[in-house]
C-alpha cells in the first residue's frame, strides 16, 4: 500500500551551472547525477511512495532541487517565492503538480522570500531558517498559512549555511540531528543529537522506522540504525557538490 505522493524533478541538463553559495565551486558530472537521480527515486519507491515527476525545467539548472519550491503541510501547498530569482521560474511546474494531487494551493507573495529547504516540520511545531533565502515576511506569512493547519512556526537563525535542513532534521521520533556550528540551536524545542559528519544532518523519514541519507554520512547511518531506525543509504554526491541533499530532491505528500 503506497504511504502516499513523492514529487522529483529530474535534473536539467544545466545543472552544472546550479548555484553555489558556502562552497567552493566543483565540476559535476550530469550524466552520473542523473543516475543517482534514478537511484533515489527508486530508493522512495521502494520504500512504498509513489513517485510523481513535475514537468521538467530545463531553463532552470537547480531545478532538480524540487523542495525549495513548495511546503506540504497536511491538505495545503503553500507555494515558495525563493530567494533567489533565478529559481522563481521552476515555480509553475510544482504549482501545477500540488494541484493535480488535490492540494488547497496558496502562495508566499512579494516582497516575502522563503525556501522550502528552510522549513522542518516536526509534528505540530515549524521550523523555519532565518538566513540568506528565506526573510522575516516569509517568514511571517508562512505562520499564517501554516496557522490554519494549527502550526505553530518558529524563526531558527542561521549561520554559514544554505538552508536551515542543511544543519538540522529530524528522525520519526522527533528527535533532531543537528551540526551545531552552523545554526543557532537555542531555538529548537526538540531533543537533539549532535553529528559529526555534514550530511548526517540531512535525513528523510519516509515511514515506520525508513531513515533515508546519504552515503557521505556512514557514522551517522550507523547511529540511525543503533537508534532502532533503519537506514535507506543512497549516493548523491554530484548534488552535494551544489549544497544539495537528501532533503531537497523530493516533496513528499502523505496519504490519507
Amino acid at each position: 500500500m503506497a504511504r502516499g505522493t513523492a514529487l522529483v524533478r529530474r535534473p536539467s541538463d544545466r545543472l552544472a551551472e546550479g548555484l553555489v553559495t558556502h562552497i567552493e565551486r566543483t565540476d559535476v558530472d550530469v550524466a552520473r547525477a542523473r543516475r543517482q537521480h534514478e537511484a533515489y527515486v527508486a530508493a522512495l519507491a521502494g520504500a512504498g511512495w509513489q513517485v510523481r515527476e513535475v514537468d521538467a525545467a530545463e531553463q532552470c539548472p537547480d531545478s532538480v532541487f524540487v523542495e525549495d519550491t513548495v511546503v506540504v503541510c497536511a491538505d495545503l501547498a503553500v507555494i515558495t517565492r525563493p530567494g533567489a530569482p533565478e529559481r522563481r521560474p521552476e515555480i509553475p511546474g510544482t504549482e501545477k503538480a500540488v494541484r493535480e494531487a488535490g492540494l488547497e494551493v496558496v502562495r508566499i507573495e512579494a516582497p516575502g522570500t522563503l525556501d522550502g529547504g528552510d522549513v522542518l516540520q516536526v509534528g505540530t511545531t515549524v521550523y523555519v531558517g532565518r538566513g540568506g533565502r528565506t526573510d522575516a515576511e516569509g517568514v511571517a506569512q508562512l505562520r499564517d498559512h501554516l496557522a490554519t493547519r494549527g502550526r505553530t512556526v518558529i524563526p531558527v537563525p542561521l549561520r554559514e549555511v544554505l538552508h536551515l535542513k542543511s544543519a538540522v532534521t529530524a528522525l520519526p521520533d522527533g528527535t533532531l540531528l543537528a551540526l551545531p556550528d552552523l545554526l543557532d540551536g537555542t531555538a529548537l524545542r526538540h531533543p537533539t543529537r549532535a553529528v559529526d559528519e555534514e550530511a548526517g544532518c540531512h535525513v528523510v523519514p519516509l515511514g515506520d522506522n525508513l531513515v533515508l541519507l546519504a552515503a557521505s554520512a556512514p557514522r551517522t547511518a550507523a547511529l540511525v540504525a543503533d537508534l532502532g531506525f533503519t537506514p535507506v543509504v543512497v549516493d548523491i554526491d554530484e548534488f552535494e557538490k551544489l549544497e544539495g541533499c537528501v532533503t531537497c530532491l523530493s516533496v513528499l505528500i502523505p496519504g490519507a
